[in-house]
C-alpha cells in the first residue's frame, strides 16, 4: 500500500491495495526492525527517498492534526495496518506495559486503543509529560567523559584545565537561560545543539503512581510508542527516564513513522 500526494488538489490519497511509483510513503517491509537507542526499534512506515522535507512535514501535520481520527477512516486504517504488522513481529500479547509521551495529537491515543485488541487484560498504560523548565539538567559527568577528558594520540589532554572551566561556564550559562524559558522554546533552541544529548530531564512521570509502578516492575516487557520519529530526541528522553528507575525490563520501541538511519550511538 502507499500514499500519493496530488499537488493540483493538495490532497493525500491512500491506496491500501496497490504500490505505485508516485507513492510518498509506504508500509515497511524487510527493514521493519532496526537497532536504535540500544533497543529493538520497529517502525510502521517510511518516506520514499525522493520526497522533499516540506512534503514530509505536510503529511506529518495532516496525520497528527487533521481534526479527528475517528472521522477519517483512511488515517485510522493507516494506524491499524502498522500495528497489525508490529503484532506479527513481536506478539503484543506478551507485553505488560505501554509507555508513551503526552501529545496534543490523537495518534498515540488511537494507537494505544488499537493495541488493546491484542494485549493482555492486565496491560497497563503510562504517559510521560513535559517537565518544568526548572527541572531540566545537564549530564556533565557524561560530557566530561566523552569530550572534556579525552586525550590526543600522543597522550596529552585535548583540553587544558582553563578550557574545561570555560566550557563548564558556558554550559551553566545555557542552563540558567533554559530555566527561564517555556518548554517549547527550549525544545526549539536545543534540538540541534551539540549539547542536546546531555540535556536531561525533559520528561517526567504524569503521576507519582506511574513512577512507583515503573520502579516496581522487573523483567517484564515494555512497549514504548510514539507517532513520528525524526531526531529521536523524544524516544531517547523516555528511555533515559525509565533507566533512572531500572534497566531490568525488555524494552521494544514502536514508531508509526520512523527512520532507518537512527543509530544507538547517536543518542545514548
Amino acid at each position: 500500500m502507499g500514499i500519493t500526494f496530488f499537488d493540483n488538489t493538495k490532497e493525500f490519497v491512500f491506496d491500501f491495495l496497490h504500490d505505485n511509483q508516485s507513492d510518498i510513503i509506504t508500509l515497511t517491509g524487510n527493514g521493519y526492525m532496526i537497532q536504535a537507542f540500544g533497543k529493538c526499534f520497529y517502525y510502521g512506515y517510511e518516506f520514499s527517498e525522493n520526497v522533499p522535507g516540506s512534503l514530509r512535514t505536510e503529511f506529518i501535520k495532516y496525520l497528527k492534526f487533521t481534526g479527528g481520527l475517528k472521522n477519517n477512516p483512511d488515517l485510522t486504517d493507516f494506524i491499524k495496518r502498522a500495528v497489525d504488522n508490529l503484532h506479527k513481529k513481536v506478539n503484543l500479547y506478551d507485553y505488560d506495559l505501554v509507555v508513551m509521551p503526552e501529545s496534543s495529537s490523537e495518534v498515540n491515543d488511537y494507537t494505544m486503543r488499537y493495541i488493546y485488541r491484542f494485549a493482555q487484560p492486565n496491560l497497563q498504560e503510562m504517559q510521560l509529560v513535559k517537565a518544568l523548565p526548572s527541572n531540566i539538567d545537564f549530564d556533565i559527568a557524561a560530557y566530561e567523559k566523552q569530550y572534556l577528558n579525552k586525550c590526543l594520540e600522543n597522550g596529552r589532554p585535548r583540553y587544558t584545565e582553563k578550557q574545561k572551566e570555560e566550557v563548564k561556564k558556558s554550559i551553566q550559562d545555557m542552563l540558567d537561560d533554559i530555566h527561564k524559558k517555556d518548554y517549547f522554546t527550549i525544545a526549539k533552541d536545543v534540538k540541534k545543539s551539540r549539547f542536546r544529548p546531555y540535556i536531561v530531564r525533559f520528561l517526567t512521570f504524569k503521576t507519582k503512581a506511574d513512577e512507583e509502578l515503573c520502579a516496581e516492575i522487573r523483567k517484564q516487557n515494555i512497549l514504548i510508542i510514539d507517532d513520528v520519529t525524526t531526531s529521536g530526541s523524544t524516544l531517547n528522553e523516555i528511555l533515559r527516564t525509565l533507566r533512572i528507575l531500572n534497566e531490568d525490563n525488555k524494552i521494544t520501541i514502536f514508531s508509526l513513522i520512523g527512520r532507518k538511519d537512527l543509530m544507538a550511538d547517536s543518542f545514548v
